[in-house]
């Protein structure tokens, strides 16, 4: 008896040149990759991608080895080529004629003023073109990182606590939401070229800046700012109006979310606290009140949090079905039974810095197998592979080319 046929990845018989650094670019080109994608990643000869010298580094037999990189370099093959040289733009115009989607941050008009810009390549090919300020504009030409990108576009300025200073996210935010928002774009950009009834065979340019991200994001910040005036402020972990809500500290060092705005939540969190009565209370009964009244109500809160342990605080909220959760650290990560049944963490084999685990691809489709991407590359990794058995160099071009560094 044969088993039914596994179905294949979504994006399989796709080819992704990537040809970005940092982020936002591989990124967007990882998620493809994640989804099917056969991804390229062309990197200078002469040091390769910025990411492999970012911290935090592991020792191993050929130095020290980014653990950055190998979670951003994962799930793509390496190769090198220096396209600042006239037959590197050659070599990766005819890369790119095997592909069909290019991934690329640099600065706007970098890649035209090399020759290898939209208009220089097949047109079948999807762009997803990737900086701070985008392709046109006044700011376009304005060099800039993640913290342009989320202050540019609000997210910085709403980011902290009133009376302090703007607070930059964990991480390096508008880059990832880049990626995200312009894999998405590469998607329906394929779609389009590929329907049965497209018209036009072509491919398509997507400009997506790191602000744009972040703007995208904002809420209702600009409506209410054009139709009421209202700029809005940082207001730390708390929501104006709602109460009790907060992230609270607790008797074992930790920090715990408790979102009990609702009349209906707040009545099982005084159940969880061993205080009934407190939902009764005139001071407390409705949102309106509480909201008023938004510090006492959470100072409360926070003298009972500070007398149990996270563990035992989720588990009484749980019990009266309050929405609750710890803020994890990557040790909390590891350990958690929920991450690990659902298998959010796989361990990549890098043969360099060993195995280790990492973010498992997000999302999965149910009822599939999962995909672990493939260790990231070392520099160069892939150079006879790609250039002979895809571009067709023959031993002799490869050897001139290595010689001219140009790979």
């Amino acid at each position: 008896m044969t088993s039914d046929p596994q179905p294949q990845p979504p994006l399989s018989g796709i080819r992704v040149i990537d040809v970005g650094t940092r982020i936002a670019a591989p990124f967007c080109a990882g998620l493809l990759g994640e989804l099917g994608a056969e991804v390229i990643k062309v990197e200078q000869p002469d040091g390769g991608d910025f990411m492999r010298t970012i911290g935090p580094f592991v020792e191993t037999s050929e130095g020290p080895y980014s653990l950055f990189w190998a979670v951003e370099g994962r799930g793509r093959k390496g190769v090198t080529l220096d396209l600042r040289q006239a037959a590197g733009q050659d070599l990766f115009r005819r890369l790119a004629a095997t592909a069909d989607v290019i991934t690329e941050n640099f600065r706007p008009q970098t890649m035209e003023k090399w020759g290898i810009g939209p208009d220089d390549c097949d047109p079948r090919l999807v762009w997803a073109r990737i900086s701070v300020f985008g392709q046109d504009g006044p700011y376009s030409q304005r060099p800039g990182l993640d913290r342009q990108g989320i202050g540019y576009g609000g997210l910085l300025y709403l980011t902290g606590y009133p009376d302090r200073p703007p607070v930059r996210p964990g991480v390096t935010i508008s880059d990832y939401l880049t990626g995200v928002f312009a894999a998405e774009a590469v998607v329906a950009a394929l779609y389009r070229r590929d329907r049965p009834d497209a018209a036009i065979k072509t491919g398509a340019v997507i400009d997506a800046p790191l602000y744009g991200a972040a703007l995208r994001v904002l809420e209702w910040t600009v409506a209410a700012y054009d139709r009421l005036g209202i700029v809005r402020q940082r207001e730390g972990n708390r929501v104006p109006g709602s109460a009790p809500l907060d992230n609270y500290p607790t008797k074992d060092g930790k920090y715990i979310c408790i979102v009990a705005g609702s009349d209906a939540n707040f009545r099982r969190l005084c159940r969880a606290m061993g205080r009934p009565e407190l939902a009764d209370d005139p001071k407390w009964k409705t949102l309106k009140e509480r909201g008023a009244r938004s510090d006492e109500i959470n100072g409360l809160v926070a003298q009972w949090t500070e007398g149990l342990t996270a563990a035992e605080i989720e588990a009484v909220c749980i019990r009266e079905d309050v929405p609750v959760g710890t803020a994890y650290s990557a040790a909390d990560i590891a350990t958690d039974p929920h991450i690990d049944a659902r298998h959010d963490l796989i361990t990549i084999d890098d043969p360099l810095a060993g195995p280790h685990r990492q973010q498992a691809p997000f999302p999965r489709l149910v009822g599939e197998p999962s995909r672990e991407p493939s260790p990231a590359p070392r520099l160069g990794e892939h150079n006879d592979e790609v250039w002979r058995d895809v571009v067709g160099l023959n031993d002799d071009e490869l050897a001139r080319h290595r010689a001219a560094k140009v790979i």
